[in-house]
């Protein structure tokens, strides 16, 4: 036997199905019309309307990407001059100074130094905390010494072993 008359005659042999048989046609019809009813509701209720919020949070979404990029826009010059005119010079002979100083200031450990030809100097530090270097960069950052390149790697928590070059801002 196919699964098709398997079903059929399981839904014959159903209690369900006979009682529905019994019922009067406009009872049937009423039975119907309510189920139809119940489908649309659920199917409004499940998938239209939050699909339809969804849309509504994309289109504010949307908007506020756009105000922010109308706003970037129109201050895009003003940011320009503001990060020409707030630089500050750093000689390269300054810079190992400085960076040594201000890493006694926030507590931090130098491991090493090392020159190299260009004027970069990278520094290496043990077990440091992200927080304090975040800090410690923007210090350094502020009197002239610009980030060259940055290699974290966790060891604990909040900690982390820094290999750090920096380039004197001259």
């Amino acid at each position: 036997m196919k699964l098709a008359q398997q079903l059929t005659v399981r839904l014959t042999e159903s209690p369900w199905w006979q009682r529905w048989q019994r019922l009067e046609p406009r009872e049937r019809l009423s039975l119907s019309l309510l189920a139809a009813f119940l489908l649309v509701t659920l199917c409004y209720l499940l998938l239209w309307q939050p699909a339809q919020q969804r849309v509504g949070e994309a289109r504010a979404w949307l908007q506020q990407e756009r105000e922010l990029y109308s706003y970037l826009q129109q201050n895009t010059e003003l940011a320009r001059q503001m990060s020409r005119s707030n630089v500050v010079t750093l000689a390269p002979e300054q810079l190992q100074g400085l960076v040594t100083q201000s890493a006694q200031q926030q507590g931090l450990m130098i491991e090493s130094f090392d020159n190299s030809n260009d004027g970069n100097l990278q520094v290496s530090l043990p077990a440091a905390s992200y927080a304090v270097l975040l800090r410690w960069f923007d210090e350094l950052q502020a009197a002239g010494a610009g980030l060259a390149e940055v290699s974290l790697s966790r060891v604990g928590e909040g900690l982390v072993d820094a290999r750090v070059t920096f380039r004197a801002n001259g």
